[in-house]
């Protein structure tokens, strides 16, 4: 065999191999701009229900209630099981998300009005650092969608505090009530007209009132678009649901499909909205780049009874720091990056921002405190869970406290929330929340050591907080 022959043959082998690796690719879903999306900084989406119990999706046990898409999310990513929110109503659990502090470190909490209402003269401090903000410095896209409720004046909404745009409404869904529509009769057999409350897009009124009827299916469109238009860089999308806050509205397309009533149509369709968040991310190509966080702000508002959700299992609702008050669903779903599986260790809405600050590679500023953890190691199943601490604060008030499997309380409460009636126990009750999530038997008795040992960790913990001035409490005034 000459030379040429050789070098014919060799050639050819070349080619053959690289045929055979771009069919392999090929078929693989690989292609220039896929490795481009997946070699990129990763992209994020928060979804944030509102008032939605532990016990409200079928991947957490609800026998009606259909949730296909958030229970296949559940599936493909990782189900936490032990996931507390910030505070127990609105306002604070939000702040307490996106800053990574409690609220107390920031000024939004109150032992009176509890959350920002339309006559608040007040918000999140503008010296907060939010996602949007620490995700900003490292050249992100951000958009914010649904209900902010951290401010509605200019100077405090979401165009202020990092995110490049907003659409959605700037506080509860049930404010601006019209005075001529009796309470109860307003919210069980709610029409939208009945509320006043603005839909804003950036810092302008677009429509008043809002049509609440068609409000989840327009973030959903809001945020399809946005993803769609931000495929090409890296992207954080807050989707802040405005429901199933009461008053309970669906669109025509779910409006009667549930077993479950009205309540289930609004969480049925919030699934559908996931799903259409995840097939998005999967027919762009953004879902090997992309992580989707699912949970809500707090537990049920249960005095709406049937208007209401579920605790599930756990004692308390919305209003508590209770476990049905504060324990909320909460998914983490990334293909090829979450690992799949049950999480039963603690985690938080407070451990998001050092999360995706981690994820992002972006170094958060050191000039104040943090009460959040970096979750990434257990998000790719590389090593333990950082959290076995969490402090439930009510207002000012430290409710309770839990160091590993044990909660200890120091206050009790109404536990349907609302009337509040928030008082000292004479002696603090001590539960194993793994053995007894429903917190039927004190132990306080039984493991005074352990309650040596919370006592411990809440002196550490105080020696480090400078409670803020509330800002909820601050009121427009007539002369303005």
């Amino acid at each position: 065999m000459n030379y040429v022959s050789i070098t014919r043959q060799f050639n050819m082998g070349l080619y053959s191999l690289w045929a055979a690796t771009l069919f392999l690719l090929s078929i693989s879903g690989y292609n220039e701009a896929t490795a481009q999306k997946t070699s990129a900084k990763p992209n994020f989406i928060i979804i944030f229900t509102d008032d939605q119990g532990y016990g409200d999706l079928g991947c957490y046990g609800h026998p009606s209630i259909k949730t296909p898409n958030i229970d296949r999310m559940a599936v493909e990513g990782q189900k936490w099981t032990n996931f507390y929110v910030a505070a127990n109503v609105c306002t604070p659990s939000r702040a307490g998300l996106l800053t990574g502090r409690y609220p107390i470190r920031t000024g939004m909490y109150s032992d009176t009005r509890r959350v920002l209402f339309p006559d608040s003269d007040a918000g999140l401090p503008q010296s907060e650092n939010t996602i949007a903000k620490v995700l900003k410095g490292r050249g992100y896209s951000t958009a914010a969608i649904g209900k902010w409720h951290l401010g509605h004046l200019p100077q405090y909404l979401p165009t202020s505090h990092g995110f490049d745009s907003y659409y959605g409404i700037p506080y509860s869904n049930d404010m601006d009530r019209v005075n001529d529509v009796e309470y109860k009769a307003a919210f069980l057999n709610p029409k939208f007209e009945y509320f006043q409350v603005p839909l804003m897009r950036n810092t302008q009124e677009i429509e008043r009132p809002a049509d609440q009827n068609t409000i989840t299916k327009r973030y959903t469109e809001e945020a399809v678009k946005y993803i769609k238009s931000n495929k090409n860089k890296p992207f954080f999308l807050y989707l802040a649901h405005s429901l199933p806050h009461v008053p309970l509205f669906a669109s025509k397309d779910f409006l009667g499909k549930s077993e479950r009533g009205l309540y289930g149509d609004v969480i049925e369709e919030i699934d559908w909205s996931v799903g259409q968040i995840l097939n998005t991310l999967r027919q762009q190509g953004l879902d090997k780049n992309t992580y989707v966080v699912f949970t809500s702000d707090n537990g049920p508002w249960a005095i709406f009874n049937e208007h209401a959700g579920s605790a599930g299992l756990l004692y308390g609702a919305k209003g508590t720091s209770y476990e049905g008050g504060v324990r909320v669903p909460a998914i983490f779903w990334g293909p090829g990056k979450v690992k799949p599986a049950v999480v039963s260790g603690m985690g938080s809405t407070l451990d998001l921002l050092p999360t995706i600050s981690k994820l992002a590679g972006a170094t958060l500023p050191t000039d104040r405190v943090y009460d959040g953890y970096d979750l990434t190691t257990v998000l790719h199943g590389q090593g333990g869970n950082p959290r076995n601490d969490m402090y439930y604060y009510h207002g000012s008030k430290l409710f309770a406290a839990r160091k590993g499997d044990y909660k200890l309380y120091y206050y009790s409460n109404n536990p349907a929330g609302y009337p509040a009636k928030v008082e000292k126990l004479e002696k603090p009750q001590l539960y194993n929340l793994q053995h007894d999530p429903s917190e039927k038997y004190n132990l306080a008795d039984a493991h005074p050591e352990v309650i040596k040992e919370i006592e411990e960790m809440v002196k550490k913990h105080a020696s480090n907080l400078s409670p803020a001035p509330s800002q909820i409490e601050k009121k427009i005034t007539a002369q303005k």
